[in-house]
Parts: C-alpha cells; structure tokens; sequence
C-alpha cells in the first residue's frame, strides 16, 4: 500500500485502526454472517453499535444530564436550516467568521431577524472578531467555531447571555470542551470523528418546542429524539466507522490527551513557518487554527508557489493546495494525522528553502 502524508481538510485522514475494523466489519458484522450494510438497522446487534457510540459521546464529552445526542443524515448544511426552524422565533445572532458562518446566517434569515454581531470579511477572515456585544433579546447566538477555509479558530467556551449554537463540524473532539455551556453542537463527521455521510446534533432538549411555527415531522429534532436517531434508516457504515474512530480517541487517552498532540503538532508547523523566510502564515497569530493550518509563499517567492506544490507532492505530501476561494497551501491536521507527517512536511519546507535561497 502506498505511504502518504494526508493533509486533507475533509473527508480526511482517520485512525488506521479504525479503517482495519471497519473493513471487518463490512465483511461480517458482528458476527451475523452479514455485511454492516446489509444488516438491519432494527436488528439488537446494529441497536448495540447506536447505543455504545452515543455513549461514547457521553463520556468523552462528558455531555450532562438533560441533552440527547443525534446521528442524521443531510450534513452541516442541513443543520444551517434546522437549527432556526427550530430555534428562532424573532431573532438570531450570528458571527460571521467564514464561508460557511456566512451560509448558515443567510438560511436564517428566511426565519427572522439576523443579527450579524461582528465579522472578520474586512480582512478575508484571517481573524476572530472580540468586544462585539450579543443582544440580549436573541433567541440564539450562533458561531462557528473552527474555520477550516482561513485557520481561524475559537479557542475557548464562551460564556453568552442567550441560547449558544455552535457548528463544530471541524474541531469536535479535537479538544475538550463544556458543553453546558452550549444549547446546542453540530457538525459533520468528516473530520475528527469519521467519514461523510453522518451528522452529529448535541442539543439541550429544554431549549426546544419553543417557536411557534409548525416544523415538518423531518426536521424537528424531537422526532429524532423519539425515535432515538431511527425515525428513518440511518447511515449505518458512516456511524459504525464513527464508532470506531470514538474508540481510538478513548484509547488513546481522551480528549487530554489529543489536544496536548494536537498542539504540539501545530506548534510544530507553525513554528517552521514562521521560521522559514520562503512562507508566511495567512491567520493572526491570536486566532490561529490547531486544525487548519494556512499559509502562502512570502513576498518575493510568490512565483515558487507552483515549485513547492509539486516538490511536497513528490514527497508524498496529499492535501496542501489551499482553498480555491485563499490560495496558498492549506495542512489539515485533524486527529489522526500523525506528528510524523507534520515532520515530513516541516522537512519538505526547509528542504526547499535550501534548494532555493
């Protein structure tokens, strides 16, 4: 098999281990002499894999008493109009630090009223807004809280005086967090916590049957939580493979435990950038991404862009070409990407600025 350094933003690099069980899993599942999409999803033995993965949650979340998590279908993107369907009676509050906070504002806005409580636009995104006030009077206060477009990144749980929403699509279980904080998370799974196909709702269950509109029986979470993520047929090997990644992070010692890694494996990157007169990172240092890493080619190596593209490539670097909308180099590393890698890429960068300085 082909060695590669995966710096993918998404669908991205997952546990090896979890690859390797899955596949077994798609062979005969558990057991039953059946492939995992052939089994039925009301079979005890698929009940099983839904229950131990919702309290895997649980536990490395330490999620409290009162919310329910949710497996669906339909992406982030589907949440940007479930979440105001079911949230927003008059008003919402958004902070605009990205592409897709941006997105979700505007379904909002087909509900009511949209505050845009700050934004980073005025600078391409390469920041996270401070000292914006959020009113009061919002039925919600949404964020998104790592921008995987620019590598801008909330660092922190905030404290907000409304219900706090939040699209944590690319750094859940990155790092520890208190969810009490939070009314409600989402996010799709394709970057920390499995493949593409499943989304994962952490809501607070009092905050919900508080509008006044009716919601169509799909798109009301309290159908999923009375049907325990089963109303319909979920997506059985996007969830099991889910799964499987949830065991590793507990394995490998918790959300401590990746988050110490994590850091130190940006630390590792951004360090070389800043280090290294040929790139210059694209985020302020205050809001920089642990996920996401962005940069682009200094002043007066602009047209080495290409060169270095294809140098990381012959060195089995995947992934690095930045967003179309940036340019630039993008590293994405997620969870299961290996400080190995990170090396290789730090040693790519200095290996080409040898060559060319």
């Amino acid at each position: 098999m082909k060695t590669v350094h995966n710096f993918n933003a998404g669908p991205c690099v997952l546990p090896q281990q979890a690859i390797n069980s899955s596949i077994e899993e798609l062979k005969d599942f558990a057991g039953t002499g059946m492939s995992v999409i052939e089994v039925s999803h009301r079979s005890k033995e698929w009940q099983g894999v839904m229950d131990e993965t919702e309290a895997l949650w649980k536990d490395l979340l330490q999620i409290p008493d009162g919310y329910k998590v949710l497996f669906m279908g339909g992406g982030a993107s589907t949440q940007f109009m479930m979440v105001p369907f079911n949230l927003l009676e008059k008003k919402a509050a958004y902070l605009e630090t990205g592409v897709w906070a941006k997105k979700a504002s505007k379904e909002a806005d087909f509900f009511g009223e949209v505050v845009k409580v700050a934004s980073s636009a005025d600078k391409n995104y390469t920041y996270i807004p401070q000292g914006y006030e959020i009113p009061k009077d919002a039925d919600y206060f949404h964020i998104t809280t790592n921008n995987t477009i620019y590598g801008t990144e909330i660092h922190t749980d905030m404290a907000s005086p409304v219900t706090l929403v939040a699209d944590m699509s690319s750094d859940i279980m990155s790092r520890p967090v208190d969810v009490s904080k939070y009314g409600l998370i989402y996010g799709g799974a394709q970057k920390n916590v499995g493949p593409a196909g499943v989304t994962f709702v952490i809501v607070r269950e009092d905050i919900l049957g508080k509008v006044s509109r009716k919601i169509p029986t799909m798109i009301d979470y309290r159908t999923h939580i009375k049907e325990s993520s089963m109303f319909n047929t979920p997506p059985v090997f996007s969830i099991l493979v889910m799964n499987k990644t949830l065991k590793w992070i507990k394995e490998t010692g918790g959300l401590q435990a990746i988050y110490k890694q994590n850091i130190a494996k940006a630390a590792l990157l951004y360090s070389e950038i800043d280090r290294n007169a040929m790139f210059v990172g694209t985020a302020e240092k205050a809001s920089r991404s642990v996920m996401n890493i962005c940069f682009v080619m200094a002043d007066g190596y602009q047209e080495k862009e290409s060169a270095f593209m294809e140098f990381a490539k012959e060195r089995a670097m995947v992934g690095i070409k930045g967003h179309r909308s940036v340019g630039g180099f993008r590293a994405s590393v997620y969870n299961a990407c290996p400080k190995e890698s990170v090396q290789a890429l730090v040693d790519c960068m200095r290996e080409f600025e040898t060559l060319n300085t």
